[in-house]
C-alpha cells in the first residue's frame, strides 16, 4: 500500500458516447468487455484493461437519476475521478484528515456489481478532486 494505505486501481471516464470511448481505447491496446450496468448507481460501467497503461472505467448514463449529468453538461467526456484500493477505508480516510486534508464523503458506501460486490464510497478531498475507494479484502 501507498500513502494513507490507499493503493491506484483506476481512471473514472464518463461519456455521453460511450461507443466511441470503447473504440479508442480498444485501438490503444485496451482489453473491454460488455458493458455491466449498477442499478444501486444509475450506471452502465466497462472496466478497460491494459497490461501497459492505467486501467480505464467508462462510465455512462443508464437513467436520468445518475451522478453522470452535471459532469457531462458541458464536455462529453471527462475524466472525473481516480479510484484506490483500501484495505480499511476508515482508517485511511482518518490518515487523509490527519495529514491535514479536508475529505467530505460524497456517497455512502454501496456494493458494486463492476468489483464483485466489494464495497465502494465516493469522497471529494479539497485541493485534489474526487476519489472512489474500493473496500478490498486482500
Amino acid at each position: 500500500m501507498d500513502g494513507f494505505g490507499l493503493r491506484f486501481d483506476h481512471f473514472g471516464l464518463a461519456t455521453r458516447e460511450p461507443e466511441l470511448t470503447l473504440a479508442f481505447l480498444r485501438a490503444l491496446g485496451y482489453q473491454t468487455h460488455d458493458p455491466i450496468h449498477d442499478p444501486l448507481q444509475h450506471v452502465d460501467l466497462v472496466l478497460c484493461r491494459s497490461s501497459t497503461m492505467p486501467a480505464v472505467e467508462v462510465i455512462s448514463s443508464a437513467d436520468a437519476a445518475n451522478p453522470l449529468i452535471s459532469i457531462l453538461a458541458a464536455q462529453p467526456q471527462a475524466i472525473y475521478h481516480l479510484c484506490y484500493r483500501s484495505e480499511n477505508v476508515s482508517a485511511s480516510l482518518a490518515a487523509i484528515k490527519a495529514a491535514g486534508h479536508r475529505v467530505l464523503r460524497v456517497s455512502e458506501p454501496k456494493p458494486a456489481v463492476l468489483f464483485g460486490h466489494q464495497e465502494v464510497s465516493f469522497h471529494m478531498v479539497r485541493g485534489f478532486g474526487l476519489i472512489e475507494i474500493i473496500q478490498t479484502c486482500e
